[in-house]
């Protein structure tokens, strides 16, 4: 695996710091950051996403990163009270913007 390099690990801060119950989809994390895109996100979050708490960041949409993740993701969000319509998280309901008082 290669190193993590100091855009990863923005990248993993911002995902350690989404409090339970929240999320932020790929595009999110890359504007809070001022820099990537949503598939450079996703690169990080493949790469090395398994030790932060991966279920938390979503397709803007809410559905989970992939679809052989969903079970996993359905078992955490309820777990951690997030906000759902269906098997995909309520955007409108869920979505952490980096500054609010959900920050915990």
């Amino acid at each position: 695996m290669e190193p993590v390099n100091p855009f990863a690990e923005r990248v993993l801060d911002v995902v350690e710091r989404i409090p339970p119950g929240k999320v932020m989809a790929y595009g999110d994390i890359a504007e809070y950051l001022g820099e990537g895109g949503p598939r450079q996100v996703g690169k990080v979050m493949s790469t090395w996403g398994g030790g932060v708490p991966w279920w938390r960041v979503v397709h803007a949409d809410g559905t989970a990163a992939a679809p052989d993740h969903l079970r996993r993701c359905l078992d955490h969000w309820r777990d951690e009270g997030t906000p759902l319509r269906g098997e995909r998280v309520d955007m409108r309901l869920a979505r952490w913007d980096g500054r609010s008082a959900d920050f915990q």
